[in-house]
């Protein structure tokens, strides 16, 4: 797939679970487990965040995710990538160390013609996968680049 075509899906899905999409149509609801699980910390990425064979990789090794062991039970390990893989789909490049801040998508949005560079270092901000220090209403999926909001 051409980055181009791999973009212009990229940024469809994000329109189709983050409310840029026509009234009426409703935004999906993120699976309770997941939520809960993922909150304890970090806020709960959406599943078109990445191809679903990230997500598998990274449902995969939740011993070691990303330094911290993430690790759940076998029931809840399997709902929860049930689910991711129902609701996400294979498309564009998997991203170096399935990180959701090194996907084409993302580089994109947050690259430095967008944002600073100093804003990630921020002690408001701590990284770029802190989606809900500029994106008020990451939590709820809602990341309209009009609501965004870039502390100081």
């Amino acid at each position: 797939m051409s980055r181009f075509a791999s973009l212009a899906l990229g940024l469809a899905l994000w329109g189709i679970s983050t409310g840029v999409m026509a009234e009426g149509v409703q935004r999906i609801v993120l699976n309770a487990k997941m939520e809960q699980e993922c909150t304890a910390c970090h806020i709960a990425y959406w599943p078109n965040f990445l191809p679903t064979s990230a997500w598998k990789q990274v449902m995969d090794s939740l011993d070691r995710h990303y330094g911290a062991d993430a690790s759940l039970s076998a029931a809840d390990q399997k709902e929860i990538t049930d689910w991711i893989v129902a609701n996400s789909q294979e498309f564009g490049e998997v991203p170096p160390g399935n990180r959701i801040t090194k996907a084409f998508w993302f580089t994109r949005q947050h690259g430095t013609r967008h944002i600073s560079a100093d804003v990630w270092s921020r002690q408001s901000v701590k990284s770029p996968s802190n989606c809900q220090a500029c994106h008020v209403n990451a939590a709820e999926g809602d990341f309209n680049e009009h609501k965004v909001r870039i502390p100081r």
